[in-house]
């Protein structure tokens, strides 16, 4: 006796998968759930630098008002004169920073100083440019009062 030859039904023939139209649904929600989600992360980083750059601002305005304690209310010219000694001033009891480096902003760069201040009337003004690197720019973060 001969057996037939099995044809496969439509059963046997379809494969277990995605069709390109349930992909194309499932990457169509996961960019809606990404446009949703994204500039909230990014809006809570950019106020985590800002923070983080007024820690730094902060802890400048402390090294610089122990300088001037000790050199009778006067602040420095340079903030370099936080780290070393010029050699010749017998008041400095420094280094009045830790670490001996200067510090910087969330963004990498250096924080800026200037005294005989401009913006704040009893001690200096300190400020980072902020995100765009560019000073006097809306971004800025300062320790005076911004209008």
């Amino acid at each position: 006796m001969q057996r037939r030859a099995h044809r496969p039904t439509r059963r046997s023939l379809s494969r277990g998968g995605f069709t390109l139209m349930e992909l194309l649904i499932v990457l169509a929600i996961i960019g809606v759930i990404a446009a949703i989600a994204v500039p909230s992360f990014l809006g809570q980083q950019k106020k985590a630098n800002v923070k983080a750059t007024q820690a730094s601002i902060h802890g400048l305005e402390s090294a610089l008002d122990y300088f001037a304690t000790d050199h009778d209310g006067d602040y420095p010219a340079s903030l370099d004169l936080l780290i070393t000694n010029p050699g010749n001033d017998p008041k400095w009891s420094g280094p009045y920073l830790k670490g001996g480096r200067l510090p910087l902003d969330a963004w990498g760069n250096e924080l800026m100083y200037m005294f005989p201040a401009q913006n704040n009337l009893d001690k200096p003004d300190i400020y980072s440019a902020g995100p765009d690197r560019q000073p006097n720019t809306a971004d800025d973060v300062t320790n005076w009062q911004q209008m």
